[in-house]
């Protein structure tokens, strides 16, 4: 199938329309129109080969929402016309211990990433979202429930499960007590679902500018790090805190604000971070962990979540032909929260 995207050719180079071929139906594929692309900072990162291991060219996207407009002869749970999503990931081995317990996301032998990874059989290199069309595996195609407004829903497919997963795996529910570092495209989505699950929600901010937004995505209230008194007076107050900051960062001011078996969960950075002392973690018996994205069934019971709560992120629409823009514009966090594309405009 001879579909159109956007694609940087080098990591130096804007975005730019790119024809290429998607695969023709194996007979557990699902082929889609693809409505809606939400636009994720890892598209920058990956489009400039911040990280090191971009493939070019390279065809950004993974927050990816359309309607089904061909399946294949074993295909059972999706017809056409269906309104369906696809995530960070289209593929993984399905036999291993953890893709076997749905996290497939964990793949002992690693998943396969909906741009820049190598389809698990050709070896050739998948394209994501930033594009007219899309064929993926039944297996990792999810429904999107009817009381999800299809124009906002796509930034649930990464920003929404890489904060739902964490809040799930440490049982957060009624009476927890959850910190949110960061109030951008991750940060306000772990606002509004730690909010939905009934829990008292602070966001950590280092000035108090955004805590008429913090409040009103959710928040209880809004502790400002810069403040050694608050900081200080606040110690011990916080079961969990997810820190969702893209860049290098101190988590040390941060260790002693969770109580005794907390966790402070990085969902955002990916790399160094900087130096922190042991003493908070060795004291209070803290917790510095990690989360990615959840496994396939996780992800569904979070849209399924959202529907039910009436949670959405908050979108800015844009052009295909408005991306390179809207990178410049990411990059100076001036987004409330999430860019996400109108691929009506990709002809």
């Amino acid at each position: 199938m001879l579909t159109i995207g956007y694609a940087a050719q080098t990591a130096k180079s804007p975005l730019a329309p790119f024809k290429f071929e998607r695969r023709a139906l194996r007979p557990n594929d699902v082929a889609m129109e693809i409505l809606y692309c939400g636009v994720c900072h890892s598209d920058l990162h990956q489009a400039r080969d911040d990280w090191g291991f971009s493939m070019y060219p390279i065809v950004p996207g993974h927050e990816i929402v359309g309607r089904v407009t061909e399946v294949g002869s074993e295909v059972k749970r999706y017809k056409v016309g269906d309104a369906v999503a696809v995530g960070c990931m289209v593929d993984s081995c399905q036999e291993c211990d953890q893709c076997r317990k749905g996290e497939e996301q964990l793949c002992r032998k690693a998943n396969t990433q909906t741009y820049n990874g190598r389809d698990r059989i050709t070896k050739e290199p998948t394209f994501g979202g930033y594009s007219k069309h899309l064929v993926v595996r039944e297996e990792f195609v999810l429904r999107v429930p009817d009381a999800l407004d299809l124009a906002k829903a796509a930034p649930l497919l990464c920003a929404g499960i890489t904060t739902y997963s964490p809040l799930r795996t440490w049982n957060v529910g009624p009476g927890s007590r959850v910190g949110v570092i960061g109030l951008g495209g991750l940060g306000h989505m772990a606002v509004k679902l730690a909010a939905g699950m009934g829990a008292k929600v602070t966001v950590l901010s280092r000035s108090s500018d955004k805590e008429a937004d913090a409040l009103e995505l959710g928040a209880d209230n809004l502790l400002v790090s810069s403040d050694k008194d608050a900081m200080k007076k606040a110690a011990s107050s916080f079961d969990l805190i997810i820190d969702t900051v893209p860049v290098r960062h101190d988590v040390s001011p941060y260790m002693p604000l969770l109580d005794i078996d907390g966790t402070l969960v990085i969902v955002g950075q990916i790399g160094p971070i900087d130096q922190t002392l042991t003493m908070p973690f060795v004291l209070g018996r803290r917790r510095l962990a990690g989360s990615p994205i959840g496994g396939i069934a996780e992800t569904q019971e979070m849209l399924d979540f959202c529907a039910r709560k009436n949670i959405l992120p908050d979108c800015e629409m844009i052009r295909m032909d408005e991306i390179n823009e809207a990178f410049e514009r990411m990059e100076r966090s001036d987004v409330r929260y999430r860019f996400v594309i109108d691929m009506a405009s990709l002809s």
